[in-house]
């Protein structure tokens, strides 16, 4: 017998990784609102604050051992959200932004595909059809946008750092399932030891110095507590007890959320490739989470 579609059929992990999606849609907005912050900085500062915020809740909660873990546990969590958070930085400054955007969020679809080689996991033809109308939606909203314009001379390097971007995400998302006995409280961890080789590249690529304006300094503070924080808790909640492959297509409503938050602050104009990027997405998610 099927079953009915309804917010019911979903489990806390699953949930918490749908969170997590809708926190990465502020991020655009957040970021914009940082003006002149250098990435590496900004990338230092607010996960800085994310992990700081967490080490004080391990503190209150006497949990400071959970920071001991395998070394392979802190190779992925650093590597992950560190390298992935270069990449894309230097994806954005070497290839257009739509262009880049387009091509790194083919993560969706990647870790809907690498799902499918972990154990007890299986790729069926609804998951992969519902990942690629979610990637469908993408390309309609980045043409709507004005992307993949006609340019003859192709920014090859930001293009590659975008997919690697992609890659290294979708593939820290997906091994996180393989280390589901690394406790969620690991990932302050992570993110305190991101902050660090962040700042460091900071220091050694950037013009020193800290922001002066209060706006950007709220924004970091938002970006800090929620996209480039607490994000990163509830989605390896997700990736390691939630249902992987449903959290991988629901992925695709993270641009489409940035959009619409771009536009209720005048920073876009709503537009018929919105509206038909959110049909496909939201197909592509019912398609893959339906039984």
């Amino acid at each position: 017998m099927s079953r009915s579609f309804s917010f019911a059929t979903f489990s806390g992990p699953t949930l918490c990784g749908l969170l997590a999606i809708l926190l990465w849609g502020l991020l655009a907005l957040l970021t914009a609102t940082t003006g002149a912050v250098p990435p590496f900085l900004l990338t230092a500062l607010t996960f800085a604050i994310g992990g700081g915020l967490g080490l004080l809740l391990l503190l209150a909660r006497g949990k400071l051992h959970l920071l001991r873990q395998p070394v392979a546990a802190w190779a992925l969590g650093i590597g992950g959200l560190f390298g992935s958070h270069a990449l894309y930085f230097g994806a954005m400054k070497n290839a257009p932004p739509a262009e880049a955007s387009l091509i790194g969020y083919l993560w969706p679809l990647l870790i809907v595909l690498m799902s499918g080689f972990l154990p007890g996991e299986r790729l069926s033809a609804r998951h992969v059809l519902g990942a690629l109308m979610g990637f469908t939606g993408i390309v309609a909203l980045t043409l709507g946008k004005g992307g993949l314009g006609g340019s003859m001379s192709l920014p090859l390097f930001g293009y590659a750092l975008a997919f690697l971007f992609a890659i290294v995400w979708a593939g820290y998302s997906v091994l996180s399932r393989r280390m589901a006995a690394v406790p969620t409280e690991a990932v302050v961890g992570f993110c305190l030891a991101t902050a660090l080789v962040a700042g460091l590249a900071h220091l050694m690529f950037e013009p020193a110095g800290l922001p002066a304006d209060t706006k950007a300094w709220i924004a970091i503070v938002l970006l800090g507590l929620g996209p480039a924080g607490a994000a990163f808790f509830l989605w390896d909640i997700g990736m390691k007890r939630g249902d992987i492959r449903f959290l991988g297509t629901a992925s695709y409503a993270a641009p489409i959320i940035s959009t619409l938050a771009l536009i209720a602050a005048g920073r876009a104009e709503a537009s018929w490739s919105l509206a038909l990027a959110a049909a496909l997405i939201a197909g592509g998610a019912l398609i893959a989470r339906t039984k």
